[in-house]
């Protein structure tokens, strides 16, 4: 399987659930976002990988000019609905984080949560990120870190990447960043937390399993005896962070703020 391959299926898998469902989980990180690329009247603000158009929509709301770009059409049909609600005027398109349909320094604001850090070729979403954006422009988006949430246990049980492919924790590196994206933007970092919650471990866990297509597809490749040992050990971990009134696992990541050059 190619990287075409892999996006045409991705684009499949992360529209196949209703993922504004968890999207609610990550409020506190799409206002981060917001708030740290100040938001307002006619901005012109493009937002990688929206999903169900979280980021845009808040931006919108502050009367940014908002396009939002996301590979799977069934999100880009359900962010076009959400804010149709709010009677808001926020463009949604299909698009590839690795070519983003958009033209050459058009935008003064870019960010991504927790969408463009999926491509599987960094270099290319990198480089699009330095193209799409004004010069004196800013970017900024979020990557989980390393031990972020239920992520090193579900890595686990996740199928080996392609040759090549990168992989989303690299993002969550400030070296990496100024690694890729050093060259065109001045960057600044900083550290946030969006820890999931629910009433209990089995709650969240069928919180995924109904929201999040990526997690139910992982789930539906693996045999009767690994879901049942993952399903074990995700619900035993939530309940290691029960508090009052109910569980709330840390989830920490790296937020990317960057000037182009």
């Amino acid at each position: 399987m190619g990287f075409e391959e892999l996006k045409a299926k991705l684009s499949v898998v992360w529209g196949s659930a209703p993922w504004e469902l968890i999207a609610g989980q990550m409020a506190p990180l799409h206002e981060h976002i917001v708030r740290a690329l100040a938001a307002g009247p006619g901005d012109r603000w493009l937002d990688v990988g929206t999903g169900t158009g979280a980021v845009a929509v808040i931006a919108a709301r502050a009367g940014a000019d908002v396009t939002g770009v996301d590979l799977a059409p069934g999100m880009i049909e359900t962010a076009r609905r959400l804010a149709a609600e709010e009677g808001l005027s926020v463009r949604f398109e299909v698009g590839d984080a690795e070519a983003l349909p958009v033209p050459d320094a058009s935008f003064e604001k870019v960010s991504s949560a927790m969408g463009l850090i999926f491509a599987p070729d960094h270099a290319a979403a990198a480089s699009e990120l330095a193209r799409v954006c004004a010069p004196g422009g800013r970017i900024g988006f979020s990557a989980w870190r390393e031990d972020a949430c239920f992520f090193p246990l579900t890595r686990r049980y996740a199928p080996p990447p392609l040759p090549g492919q990168g992989d989303a924790v690299d993002w969550g590196r400030e070296e990496y960043c100024e690694q890729m994206l050093g060259e065109s933007f001045e960057l600044e970092f900083e550290e946030g937390e969006a820890p999931v919650t629910g009433e209990s471990g089995e709650a969240v866990w069928e919180l995924m399993l109904r929201g999040s297509g990526p997690f139910k597809a992982r789930h539906e490749t693996l045999d009767d005896a690994q879901r049942d040992a993952l399903h074990g050990e995700f619900v035993g971990l939530l309940e290691r962070h029960r508090v009052d009134g109910g569980i709330e696992l840390p989830a920490r990541y790296l937020f990317v703020l960057g000037t182009r050059r």
